[in-house]
């Protein structure tokens, strides 16, 4: 039995979720609304405001999608009362970020600056060499995060570029002069 899957989920006061048909599954929280159609076979009930997840057998594929649904449906009642954030941090020479509106430029040594426009739901904050990204929907966050990451990831001899707040980079030794 999946040890995820089998947890219940405490709906929190002032969030309200709606089981339509085929799964989809709307959550609405203070700080907003999501909707997600998950998959079809899982049975998904809302008893005195617990969430259950219940899978029809044990077919290699409904346990792994047992676990999945619960977390999906999880990710969504958290984005809509906490929201979900990722901190990155620019190191370098010269490597710095502005914000403008919604508008995300970067100097990442390049010979242009590298601008980047906030996704719809996302927000962007910029505090010296930090970047903070915040917003409600888990996958978003995370992918913007990435993509910001993408634009110079960080190298193993100097350690520059741009890296996740909790990330660690393993530093490389550099070339040694010929005696």
């Amino acid at each position: 039995m999946s040890r995820i899957g089998r947890m219940p989920i405490a709906v929190p006061a002032g969030v309200t979720v709606d089981i339509a048909e085929n799964n989809h599954v709307t959550v609405k929280g203070p700080k907003g609304t999501l909707e997600r159609t998950l998959a079809a076979e899982m049975e998904i009930k809302l008893e005195d405001s617990v969430i259950t997840v219940v899978r029809p057998n044990d077919v290699k594929k409904m346990k792994s999608l047992h676990g999945l649904t619960r977390t999906l449906i999880h990710n969504m009642i958290v984005g809509v009362t906490d929201g979900y954030s990722k901190v990155l941090e620019i190191n370098g020479v010269g490597y710095r970020a502005a914000k403008a509106g919604k508008k995300l430029t970067l100097n990442l040594g390049y010979s242009h600056p590298v601008e980047m426009t906030d996704p719809e739901g996302i927000e962007s904050a910029v505090d010296g060499n930090k970047i903070t990204v915040t917003g409600i929907d888990k996958e978003k966050v995370g992918q913007y995060a990435a993509e910001i990451r993408d634009k110079r990831r960080p190298e193993p001899y100097k350690g520059k570029g741009i890296k996740y707040a909790d990330e660690i980079i393993r530093r490389k030794v550099g070339k040694t002069g010929k005696k």
